[in-house]
């Protein structure tokens, strides 16, 4: 459980600070008094002021010491040290005024700032840890008709689980017994429970809300939805972007070149004639205000922020360089089925003639009680009453055209256009697009039943979002039949669509679309055979890929539930958290360099010193943590 122990780690931290802080600063308000009341050799006072600098800074000074050890480039504890030992020892120049306050102050300061990252950076990895309430802790296990208690790791595949209600469901499996409804929040950020019977998959992480469920386990612990889901968000640092890439290489160079531009400020006007104390004192000041780690902080922070917010809201980014993707992305490609549609057929509108609407369901659904075909569902789940007393007598499957069957001593026929002509009905087209089911009595047309692929309710938003946040390209490829995509496209409102396509041209089509495109192009899919268009966009980002391992493992984005409108959110997340990454730069470098100027010209003190290092980078930690919300 790395995960706790890193935040027990970081609680203690943060106490430690608190009070290493809170006794440094009496300690030195104690220095400060005594050294106004009795009149001390500045050799003594030194000793005083020595308490609480070392109490406040020792840290910071071993920190300092191992890293030039290890020969890795001065960092900003580096600098501290050297700016503030340079405080400490400016008094015992001839002519100079002690500077034992600043020096213990900035130390403090510092420590300050560095505490301020703490807490920030416990409470974004507390967000995530909060996603992180999926991971379960036990199983109930059975083992020879009784139930054992054991940890998620011991339980193998083909095990049986019983899940309580009330308990998350510790593995992914197939429900052998019991019905019940799953709470998916903290997967999916949707707050809709899910109901599951026999024969459903269900998915580690989830609560199971009512009933009790036995449950065939299907994939080992480590490979469970909830781990994989963890195991991302825990790497999603891994995956740097430009921006933090950019800073880490910043500090490596920044830091000498700060050190010798320092040393040239207390040197060089030495030879001008320049009084030693002052020059040094404002050298150092130089090396306290040029301190990076306002941007070595805030940074990385709002990237980890932003990761954790989306990931709050079911949107798992696989890393910072994503994000920055996200935020420039200017062509969205969808795939159709399941992805803007809900993947399921249904009747979508019944035009009967001379028989009543519910007649004309009530004749199909009876023709195809018996058919396993995914339209004879359709038509079943339409007229629910299918159980009436009704007769039905020689039910025959005529191949390709549709089925035959007497229903209370009539001839009914249910079918394509080549039935119809096959009885001699009179039938005609409908101008809705879809699957047409043409319905016939004894050899009369009564009408016909238009089947389609379900829009997604949010389909149409969703594409309206992005186009209001600035993507000027929305694609649609399927492998549907030309009159479906373009109907579907029409009702979207999308830039373009393709029709007819088989899992090799998506990819072709995505590689054309890649040829001419100005920002970053995305690729929205349910992932089941979209892994290769997934791994060819610039950004793959799966959808509802709460079972699909091949999707989670191709995309780098994942959408935790089926929401098409979740796009234009995770771009807007983007979007935000790199306009506060960039807030952050631009405000340290610029106070940074007014104070470094104001310092070469004397006009600044230790004080403004201290604000442009450390108040600076609190502040850009309190905006960063905006990146949270």
């Amino acid at each position: 459980m790395a995960h706790e122990h890193h935040h027990e780690h970081n609680e203690d931290g943060i106490k430690e600070s608190l009070i290493r802080i809170a006794v440094s600063s009496v300690l030195l308000i104690g220095a400060v008094l005594i050294e106004h009341k009795f009149n001390l050799p500045r050799w003594q006072l030194l000793l005083i002021y020595l308490v609480p600098y070392l109490v406040a800074g020792f840290d910071t000074l071993k920190e300092a010491v191992e890293s030039l050890a290890h020969g890795e480039a001065m960092d900003e504890n580096f600098l501290m040290s050297i700016a503030t030992i340079g405080a400490l020892c400016i008094g015992f120049l001839p002519d100079a005024e002690p500077q034992f306050t600043e020096a213990v102050f900035v130390m403090l300061f510092f420590q300050i700032g560095e505490l301020f990252e703490h807490i920030a950076e416990g409470r974004s990895r507390r967000s995530i840890a909060h996603l992180m309430d999926i991971r379960p802790d036990t199983a109930n296990l059975e083992r020879n008709g009784a139930l054992v208690v054991v940890a998620p790791q011991d339980v193998a595949v083909g095990d049986i689980i019983v899940v309580k209600p009330g308990e998350k469901v510790p593995m992914d499996g197939v429900v052998l017994e019991g019905t019940s409804s799953l709470d998916t929040v903290a997967l999916t950020g949707e707050s809709v429970p899910r109901g599951v019977t026999v024969g459903d998959e269900i998915i580690s992480g989830c609560v199971n809300l009512s009933g009790v469920l036995r449950v065939r386990v299907t994939r080992e612990f480590g490979e469970s939805t909830a781990s994989k889901i963890l195991e991302l968000v825990e790497h999603a640092a891994d995956n740097k972007s430009r921006s933090e890439h950019f800073i880490t290489r910043f500090a490596r160079v920044y830091t000498p070149i700060v050190v010798a531009a320092a040393v040239l400020l207390a040197v060089v006007p030495l030879l001008f004639g320049g009084q030693l104390s002052t020059w040094l004192y404002r050298a150092l000041m130089f090396l306290v205000v040029s301190c990076p780690c306002a941007l070595v902080i805030s940074v990385p922070l709002a990237f980890f922020g932003g990761i954790g917010g989306a990931s709050r809201k079911g949107i798992l980014v696989k890393g910072s360089n994503y994000l920055e993707a996200l935020s420039k992305l200017n062509t969205v490609v969808f795939d159709k089925t399941g992805t803007l549609t809900e993947g399921v057929f249904e009747v979508t509108s019944v035009h009967p003639e001379v028989i009543s609407d519910n007649e004309l369901l009530h004749l199909a659904a009876h023709v195809e009680s018996l058919s396993t075909h995914p339209i004879a569902a359709s038509l079943r789940a339409a007229y629910k009453d299918i159980d009436d007393d009704c007769t039905v007598e020689g039910i025959e499957e005529v191949s390709g055209k549709g089925i035959r069957a007497v229903i209370n001593g009539r001839t009914v026929c249910v079918g394509n256009a080549a039935m119809m002509e096959s009885v001699g009905a009179a039938w005609h087209d409908c101008e809705k697009t879809g699957t047409i089911v043409h319905v016939a009595i004894e050899g009369t047309y009564v009408g016909h039943i238009v089947i389609s692929d379900r829009v997604k309710a949010d389909s149409a938003e969703a594409v309206a979002a992005l186009k209001a946040a600035g993507v000027s390209r929305t694609v649609m490829l399927t492998g549907d039949a030309e009159p479906v995509g373009r109907a579907v496209a029409e009702e979207l409102g999308l830039d373009s669509w393709f029709a007819g396509l088989l899992p090799a041209d998506k990819v072709q089509k995505v590689e054309e679309l890649l040829a001419d495109k100005s920002g970053t192009l995305a690729f929205v899919g349910d992932g089941i055979n979209d892994a290769p268009v997934l791994a060819r966009a610039d950004i793959g980002i799966a959808m509802g890929a709460l079972g699909s391992d091949a999707a989670i493992e191709a995309a780098d984005v994942v959408l935790m539930d089926d929401k098409p409108s979740k796009v234009a959110l995770a771009v807007r997340i983007a979007r935000r958290t790199l306009s506060i990454a960039r807030e952050n730069t631009w405000f340290a470098i610029g106070v940074k360099l007014l104070v470094l100027l104001l310092a070469a010209f004397g006009i600044a003190t230790m004080w403004m010193a201290v604000f442009a290092d450390v108040g600076v980078t609190v502040l850009a930690v309190l905006n960063a943590m905006r990146a949270l919300r």
